[in-house]
């Protein structure tokens, strides 16, 4: 698996493929999101670190996910107007993947290889599960749903 994050294929929200080189050398955040999830309100906490440290090479990135409980049933039009209708969201959402199972997005296979949850467990748990990737592209750290965006911000801080 490629050992940069920024080259491994991406879906964009419109469908097309793309990877994440526009965040080359950025501080990142990756989160598997869904509209419809009790963790949902965590787009406001996501959003604000988003804003906080914008200018200062770092980005959240989305990716909507419907495996859980399908709580993330809208397209990417809706997805996204939920998002800035409900939580001003400014930070790229990208196209609905899978993160578990056979069809697991390439980014996702890669998060989970380099940062396993608990006792080595490689799947994802639920939405919001999120991924703290440093400025060369490592995966520094897997943090579970439950984990506040609020309570990331020093390590965040730390990267920057």
């Amino acid at each position: 698996m490629a050992n940069d994050l920024t080259s491994i294929p991406v879906t964009k929200a419109d469908g097309s493929t793309a990877d994440l080189s526009d965040h080359k050398g950025e501080v990142m955040l990756i989160v598997n999101v869904a509209s419809q999830c009790g963790f949902t309100p965590q787009y406001e906490g996501l959003e604000a670190l988003q804003r906080k440290y914008d200018g200062k090479g770092f980005s959240v990135l989305g990716f909507p996910c419907n495996q859980f409980g399908a709580q993330e049933p809208g397209n990417a039009e809706e997805i996204a107007s939920f998002c800035k209708l409900n939580y001003d969201v400014s930070f790229p959402l990208y196209g609905k993947i899978d993160v578990n199972g056979d069809n697991a997005a390439p980014i996702y296979k890669h998060l989970k290889d380099e940062a396993p949850g608990l006792l080595g467990s490689k799947s994802i748990k639920w939405n919001f599960t999120k991924f703290l990737v440093d400025r060369s592209g490592k995966v520094v750290k897997r943090y579970p749903p439950q984990a506040k965006p609020e309570d990331l911000a020093r390590d965040v801080e730390a990267l920057l």
